[in-house]
C-alpha cells in the first residue's frame, strides 16, 4: 500500500489552515494576472493600430518617441526610395493634434489626426476605402470619426456638423481604429483637408512614411537597401519593429511599466509573507514531531524537503483557484469596457505566473524550514 507523503498530511492536519493558505496563494496568483493582463492590454491598446496601416516598412525622424509625438521630416525621403528594389509604393503620412468641439456640451477636446493621400491605400479599414468613402472625405472639411473614440467627445452621427479649431467641420463616416495611450480619439481626413486645418504647415513635410512592399519581399533586406540610401535624419523600422519601439517607449519611459511591475512584486511579496506565516506556523505546531524524526536518524535533508514540498503543493493548490478567478475577471473586463481593454491570457502568462507561484512558496519554504532544520531534540523535550 502506498504512503501519503508526510508533507500531505501536514497540510490536511489543520484543514482550515490549508484553506487560508489556498486562499492567500490563490490571491495573489490573481493580483499577479490582473496585473500583468492590464499592462498587456494596456501596451496593446498602443500599437494594435499598426495592423490597420497597410505598410512593411515605416519612415520616422529619429526624433519622434512614438507615433502621437512624431517630428516632421521631409517628404523627398519618400522619392528617393521609391525606386529601390522590393518597394511597390511609399505613402506619406501627416498627424497631428486638433482641438474638437462636443456640439452637445460646448467642451474642445485634443483628438489626434491622421490626413493623407486618397489614392494612396494608407488604411486597411474597409470603410475608408470604398470608392463612396473616398468620395466624402475629398470634400473640404470632411473627416471620418473613429467608432473607438470617448464618450467626451460627443455623437459621432454622420452628417453632424460642429468645430475643429474653431473651422467647422462635417462627419462624414466612422472607421474603427483605436488611440493608444495618447489619443482618446482619432480623425481621419485628406491631404487637402489636413493642410486647411494646420495651415501654415506644409505638405512637403511628413511625420511618417509608409512603404508597401512588392509580395513576397524580404523586409529586412529592404531595410539594408534603404539605410544605405537615406541620410541619417531618418529611423526605418518594419512592421514587428515599430511596434516594439512604440512599446518600449510606452513600457520604459512612462511611468506605465513601473507602475504595474510595481504591483507585480507587490502581489509576490504579499503572497511570500502569507505562505511564510502557514510553514513557520505550521513547523512550529510540529516542532516536537520534526525534533523526533531528528532524534530518529532522518537527516536535515529529509525536513528540507518536506518542507519545499509543502510549499509546492500549496502553490498548485493557489495557482488554480487563481487561474480560473483571473479568466472570469478578464472576460468581465473586456466585456465592461466593450473590448477597448483587450484582456487575453497567453500561454507565456499562464507558465510565467505558474512559476511565480513556485517561486514564491518555495522561497517561503526556504525561509520557513531553518526552524526544523536547527531543531535540537534535547532542548524541544528539555
Amino acid at each position: 500500500m502506498k504512503r501519503v507523503p508526510l508533507s500531505v498530511l501536514n497540510l490536511l492536519h489543520d484543514r482550515s489552515r490549508l484553506l487560508v493558505a489556498i486562499a492567500g496563494v490563490a490571491f495573489a496568483v490573481l493580483l499577479i494576472f490582473m496585473n500583468l493582463g492590464f499592462l498587456g492590454a494596456l501596451l496593446s491598446t498602443t500599437t494594435n493600430f499598426y495592423e490597420q496601416f497597410n505598410g512593411d516598412i515605416f519612415l520616422m525622424s529619429p526624433q519622434s518617441l512614438e507615433i502621437s509625438s512624431t517630428e516632421p521630416f521631409p517628404r523627398t525621403r519618400l522619392y528617393q526610395v521609391a525606386g529601390v528594389e522590393g518597394v511597390q509604393r511609399v505613402m506619406p503620412l501627416y498627424s497631428d493634434y486638433v482641438l474638437w468641439k462636443n456640439p452637445e456640451t460646448g467642451i474642445s477636446r485634443a483628438m489626434f489626426v491622421y490626413g493623407y493621400n486618397l489614392q494612396d491605400p494608407v488604411f486597411l479599414m474597409p470603410e475608408v476605402n470604398t470608392p463612396e468613402g473616398i468620395r466624402i472625405l475629398q470634400q473640404p472639411n470632411t473627416v471620418f470619426i473613429d467608432r473607438l473614440s470617448r464618450p467626451e467627445f460627443g455623437p459621432q452621427t454622420t452628417g453632424l456638423v460642429t468645430e475643429s479649431d474653431r473651422r467647422q467641420v462635417t462627419i462624414g463616416g466612422q472607421y474603427s481604429l483605436g488611440g493608444g495611450f495618447a489619443a482618446d480619439g482619432t480623425l481621419l481626413m485628406s491631404d487637402q483637408n489636413f493642410r486647411r486645418y494646420f495651415a501654415p504647415r506644409p505638405l512637403t513635410q511628413i511625420n511618417m512614411g509608409i512603404l508597401l512592399l512588392e509580395p513576397g519581399t524580404n523586409p529586412q533586406k529592404v531595410k539594408e537597401a534603404l539605410r544605405a540610401l537615406l541620410p541619417a535624419d531618418v529611423n526605418i523600422f518594419t512592421k514587428a519593429e515599430i511596434i516594439e519601439h512604440d512599446s518600449t517607449y510606452w513600457l520604459q519611459t512612462t511611468s506605465i511599466g513601473f507602475i504595474f511591475g510595481l504591483g507585480v512584486l507587490v502581489s509576490f511579496v504579499v503572497g511570500t509573507v502569507i505562505v511564510y506565516q502557514i510553514l513557520y506556523t505550521d513547523i512550529r505546531d510540529h516542532l516536537r514531531e520534526y525534533a523526533t524524526l531528528k532524534a530518529m536518524g532522518y537527516s536535515s535533508w529529509f525536513l528540507f524537503k518536506v518542507v519545499l514540498q509543502e510549499a509546492a503543493l500549496l502553490a498548485g493548490m493557489g495557482y488554480v483557484p487563481g487561474l480560473i478567478v483571473s479568466l472570469g475577471l478578464y472576460r468581465l473586463t473586456v466585456n465592461a469596457t466593450e473590448g477597448a481593454l483587450p484582456m487575453q491570457m497567453t500561454l507565456f502568462r499562464v507558465v510565467l505566473v505558474l512559476v511565480l507561484a513556485l517561486t514564491m512558496c518555495s522561497l517561503s519554504g526556504l525561509i520557513s524550514v531553518r526552524r526544523a532544520m536547527t531543531a535540537d531534540p534535547a532542548e524541544v523535550f528539555a
